[in-house]
């Protein structure tokens, strides 16, 4: 068991960080909130989509980027014809939409699925070490992106070690909620 009294609500437009050293579980609160793991006692309930950005793309590492985006787009019911141009131009993905995924770097694989996130129009963000891996101008972007997601009346709940700078963003510290080894 990873938590213990850990209770948590947010309302559209608020976001949360999760903080915590490695292995306090971060990732698998995430991971329950998604859906993706069983919480072993308790209730997790979340009104409307939720979109995960975590360390895996979801991108097909043998298809061109464009065509990848292209695959969750249709999966998501969004509209033909790919990714919104402006969107990837913001990003800086619209002049590698024919590079095999494999070839990207960290920072643009990691870029790649925060369009791959946007595309899927999702109330809720799960964001697990969204700031990996990227550069000082797309660390900015992605908190401008989350930021007006937040202000849309999304929600994001950040799992990172680094600060993610957003207005009036919450702190949950894992280690006050931690599972601790009680002595003999």
């Amino acid at each position: 068991m990873l938590f213990s009294h850990l209770s948590l609500a947010l309302n559209a437009g608020e976001a949360l960080q999760v903080a915590g050293h490695n292995g306090i579980g971060k990732s698998s609160l995430l991971r329950i909130i998604a859906g993706l793991a069983p919480a072993f006692a308790g209730s997790v309930s979340v009104e409307g989509t939720v979109g995960l950005l975590d360390e895996l793309p979801a991108l097909d590492p043998a298809l061109p980027l464009g065509r990848a985006l292209a695959f969750w787009r249709a999966l998501d019911g969004l509209a033909e014809g790919g990714q919104a141009g402006d969107e990837l131009d913001r990003l800086g993905l619209a002049s590698l939409l024919d590079v095999p995924v494999r070839y990207l770097s960290t920072g643009q694989k990691k870029r790649a699925a925060l369009a791959r996130l946007l595309g899927q129009k999702a109330r809720v963000w799960l964001l697990d070490e969204p700031l990996n891996g990227l550069d000082g101008h797309a660390v900015e972007l992605a908190e401008t992106i989350t930021a007006q997601h937040c202000a849309a009346g999304g929600i994001a709940v950040i799992a990172s070690h680094q600060t993610f700078r957003l207005p009036a963003m919450r702190m949950l510290p894992l280690s006050d909620f931690a599972v601790r080894e009680q002595a003999a």
